[in-house]
């Protein structure tokens, strides 16, 4: 499995010490230093048949201070990926990324019905 997530994140550091706890291997990846491209975005959100907008960070500054809430609804899917894949830090995080499935965000109980 992938995580991505942004190692200062307390939330990211919940979901990296719940997986560890039941001994999942997971490869982790700083959306900071290396953001998700468009092309992974993409598969993603396919994989894991999720809304364009559960990849946005709406909580985050960046989100906020961009005005994307106005914006993103005046924007096609194509300018939506390349906007995240810019950004690293208006990505949701963390991002798990598995045989299947993605799961965006830490909710233990969403991550223990896919993971058990």
């Amino acid at each position: 499995m992938l995580m991505l997530w942004y190692p200062k994140c307390s939330t990211c550091q919940k979901a990296k010490k719940w997986l560890e706890e039941r001994g999942l291997e997971v490869q982790l990846r700083d959306i900071k230093l290396e953001n998700p491209s468009a092309e992974e975005l993409g598969r993603w959100r396919q994989a894991g048949g999720l809304p364009l907008k559960r990849f946005f960070n709406t909580s985050g500054l960046q989100y906020k201070a961009l005005g994307l809430k106005d914006k993103l609804p005046g924007m096609n899917e194509e300018e939506q990926f390349a906007l995240l894949a810019a950004d690293g830090m208006l990505v949701k995080r963390p991002i798990l990324v598995g045989d299947g499935f993605v799961l965006t965000g830490f909710k233990s109980k969403e991550w223990e019905e896919k993971l058990g």
